[in-house]
């Protein structure tokens, strides 16, 4: 199953957002991998400071677990103050609508 989604990053937060994902938490990969997804990209429209993630992963189900594990937590509460968060940290993040696919 393939997800596009979409976040927006504070005014002025491109670089830092880049270099924390630069150097991503190995604990986190790890969770990440270990919950199926792969091929996952964030692009980032840097007029509007919007990113837009796209992934694969084999169910949803392997994503709605990812909120309950210590390391996502911890990583959200690392990113917040970047980016539009909510009041449980996670990021503000709006799932978009496949339109076309070319294999």
């Amino acid at each position: 199953m393939k997800i596009g989604f979409k976040m927006k990053l504070h005014p002025g937060q491109q670089a830092e957002y880049k270099h924390r994902h630069d150097a991503i938490w190995p604990e986190l990969k790890v969770l990440l991998k270990e919950t199926g997804i792969r091929d996952y990209s964030i692009f980032i429209d840097e007029e509007t400071n919007f990113l837009f993630g796209v992934l694969t992963v084999p169910d949803q189900t392997a994503l709605d677990a990812l909120p309950h594990h210590p390391v996502m937590k911890k990583w959200w509460v690392y990113m917040k103050d970047i980016m539009e968060s909510n009041p449980d940290n996670s990021p503000v993040s709006v799932p978009l609508k496949e339109v076309f696919y070319l294999e």
